[in-house]
Formats: structure tokens, C-alpha cells, sequence
């Protein structure tokens, strides 16, 4: 009792918190720990690598004929007015925007109505038909060169800039749906519902809500159907055969002749070919970068 009273008596311990255990150091990454030299370095060959075509097309277009000198000085546009003037470039440039804006519109109206039946309605044979979409990816256009070109000619076609556009358009379609689908799914469908709550039909809802959010992703397909649309050289070639009707592709061609090349103004009507898409991409590249990664991820 005497124990067990002394006991009760005496008071209690204080208890003693464990040991803080000791805070780890930040792991640095691997990126944190490479040089930056071995960074740039890559970077910067690479980069030069890409650039000297470009000043070397820029070289000959403004350098005097007969010239050697490395640098371009004096400048000359002889060239330039040669190939615009004499080469008829001024009439292959204007068909190339003609075709390149008509594959445009009608590549992104098309793909638009495509890409939202995609992503917004269930449907028989719905896996299949896109599973046909990318394989349509796999297929080269020049193997439907003569089907084409048979369809074209029984609708009196040929040596019209209606055909180059139809077939830019068929072949740019796929990819295009694909990637508005894709565009679509991420717009959450409850934005659709609450418009027609408030009393809009589909296409109003679409228009008012879903549309303006699309923008990125319309600029991305349309760009790129754009791009194509000018450079490609295919179906210009095998559809076209006056040469008030060519696209300026098919113009640089004529520029090489059997034994001699006028350098200079093939280099001219490169620079006159690559100049617009520049200036495209030079303003749309926000736009660009924005609907890319917003295609990117799975809504």
C-alpha cells in the first residue's frame, strides 16, 4: 500500500517527442546537373544547319548574275522581276492562293461538320470508320493518280483549278476530321446542355458555345491544309496542263530545263514560294501552339 500510494503520488513523466527525422535534400534532376553548353551547342548546329540552305536560296536570288561572292552585296532584282514577269509567276502565285485558300474553307467547314458528328454521336460502324480514316493516311497519292484522273476527265475537269481543289481537299479530309474530333471531345459536353436549357437548338448551341472554343484547333487544320495545298506539286502537275492554269510548284519545275539551270531565278521564285507561308506561320504560331496542345490532351 505504502509503495503503491507513493506511486499515485508521484507525477507523471513528461513524454519526450521522437527525434525529427532529418529533411532530405532536394533531388536535382538530370536536366538540372547536364551543362548548359550541352544544351546550346546541339542546338546551335542544328539550328545552323537548318539556315544555311536559307541564306544560300537568299544568296542567289539576290546576287548578281555571275557573281561568287559569299555575301549579298551588291543586291540586285533582276531575278525577282525575271521569274515574276517572263516566267509568268505572277499568274502561278495567283493559283496557288486561289487553290490554297478554296482547300482551306472547304477543308475546315467539311472536317468541322465531320469531326462534331465524331465526337458527339454514337453510331453503327463508328470504330471502323475512323479506323478508315487513318488508314486512308497509309494510301500515297499517287497511286489514285489515274482513277482520278479518269473521274476528272469523264466530268470534263481537267485543266481546271476545281479538280486540284476537290482532290487537295478529299486527301487533306481524314486528318483533318481526326484532329477536330479530337478538339471537340475536349469541349465539355455540359456547355452544350446548359445552352439548350436556355433555349438554343444544336446548331445555335454549337455556333454560340462550342465554336469560339475551337478556334486553335480551326486555325492548326486550316493552316495545315493551307500549307499543303501550296506546296504540293502532284496533282498540279498531272490535272493541269495549260500554263495560265499552273500553281507555282509546277512553275519552279519549268525553271529546270534539260541542260542548263538558271540559278538565280530558281532561287528567286523559292524565295517567292516560301515567303507567304512564312509570313502565315509568322502570325498564326500562337494560334498554332495552342490548338496543338489542346489536341493533345484527352478530354
Amino acid at each position: 500500500m505504502i509503495t503503491t500510494q507513493a506511486t499515485r503520488g508521484t507525477a507523471p513523466a513528461p513524454v519526450v517527442p521522437p527525434p525529427a527525422r532529418p529533411v532530405p535534400a532536394k533531388r536535382r534532376r538530370a536536366w538540372d546537373e547536364v551543362p548548359r553548353w550541352q544544351i546550346y551547342l546541339p542546338l546551335g548546329v542544328y539550328l545552323l544547319f537548318t539556315l544555311i540552305p536559307f541564306y544560300w536560296i537568299l544568296l542567289f536570288a539576290v546576287r548578281p548574275t555571275g557573281s561568287t561572292s559569299l555575301l549579298p552585296w551588291p543586291m540586285t532584282g533582276e531575278h525577282f522581276e525575271k521569274v515574276w514577269t517572263e516566267r509568268s509567276f505572277a499568274t502561278f502565285f495567283q493559283n496557288s492562293l486561289i487553290t490554297g485558300i478554296a482547300v482551306l474553307v472547304m477543308t475546315t467547314v467539311v472536317a468541322l461538320a465531320g469531326g462534331y458528328a465524331l465526337a458527339r454521336f454514337d453510331f453503327r460502324l463508328k470504330k471502323g470508320f475512323m479506323l478508315a480514316l487513318l488508314c486512308s493516311q497509309f494510301v500515297p497519292g499517287a497511286l489514285l493518280l489515274v482513277p482520278l484522273f479518269e473521274i476528272f476527265a469523264g466530268l470534263q475537269m481537267i485543266n481546271s483549278l476545281v479538280s486540284v481543289i476537290i482532290a487537295e481537299t478529299v486527301f487533306q479530309l481524314p486528318l483533318s476530321m481526326i484532329l477536330i474530333s479530337g478538339f471537340i471531345r475536349n469541349v465539355p459536353y455540359s456547355l452544350e446542355e446548359a445552352a439548350w436549357v436556355d433555349g438554343c437548338n444544336r446548331f445555335s448551341a454549337f455556333r454560340i458555345v462550342v465554336l469560339p472554343l475551337l478556334r486553335p484547333g480551326l486555325v492548326a487544320v486550316g493552316s495545315f491544309a493551307f500549307v499543303h495545298a501550296w506546296n504540293h506539286f502532284l496533282f498540279a502537275l498531272m490535272f493541269l496542263n495549260n500554263q495560265d492554269k499552273q500553281t507555282i510548284p509546277v512553275g519552279l519545275n519549268t525553271l529546270m530545263g534539260a541542260d542548263s539551270v538558271d540559278l538565280g531565278a530558281l532561287a528567286a521564285g523559292g524565295v517567292i514560294a516560301a515567303v507567304p507561308v512564312v509570313i502565315v506561320f509568322a502570325f498564326i504560331q500562337k494560334w498554332l501552339i495552342t490548338g496543338f496542345s489542346a489536341g493533345a490532351v484527352k478530354g
